[in-house]
């Protein structure tokens, strides 16, 4: 692993002198991505607004970086969470700034069963990105996993109020406040 490591660190130095306003760049184009979310005008377009911004915080790092992230991500789809997560810590070891690393290493902490490293995950994604509705959605799933209503259902207003049209999220809405706040009407 420390040979692989090696390996990447000298394949992600050319990375490193990537133009200064690349990063500038790519923060602009997020910014203006998560407004839209909020302008959204159906679940179709969120959806499509959402997978762009994924893409784009999936690719934010070197790309060293990028290949442990998708090596952990077809981990993480095929079931082999434990490999996910180890690629992820490879990644956050060359990068750490790269905030969707954390919550990609939330999904596979999860799986695992680690909870509380999965929430810190989530914490740590939220605190470098606010706006990180798929870490929010996470969150909320965690919490609904606990049994913890009243959580799940302050995540998921989080997430609505950064993506008001994501898709099944009226109905998830209603669900989750039903459950932490009794029967409504």
């Amino acid at each position: 692993m420390r040979r692989l490591l090696c390996i990447l660190l000298l394949c992600a130095t050319p990375a490193l002198a990537q133009a200064p306003n690349s990063g500038q760049a790519r923060k602009v184009l997020l910014d203006r991505m998560l407004d839209q979310l909020k302008t959204a005008q159906s679940e179709a377009e969120a959806a499509s607004i959402e997978a762009r911004v994924e893409h784009i915080w999936i690719e934010q790092g070197s790309p060293a970086v990028t290949l442990l992230v998708s090596r952990g991500l077809r981990s993480l789809q095929a079931g082999a969470n434990q490999d996910a997560v180890d690629d992820f810590d490879a990644a956050l070891t060359l990068d750490p700034s790269v905030d969707e690393i954390y919550h990609q290493r939330a999904l596979a902490r999860f799986a695992l069963g680690d909870t509380r490293g999965a929430i810190r995950d989530i914490e740590e994604t939220l605190k470098r990105e606010p706006r990180h509705f798929a870490a929010l959605r996470t969150l909320s799933r965690i919490a609904a996993s606990r049994q913890d209503w009243k959580g799940a259902y302050a995540a998921w207003l989080k997430l609505l109020d950064i993506d008001p049209k994501t898709p099944g999220g009226a109905e998830k809405l209603k669900d989750l406040k039903r459950r932490a706040l009794g029967d409504v009407t």
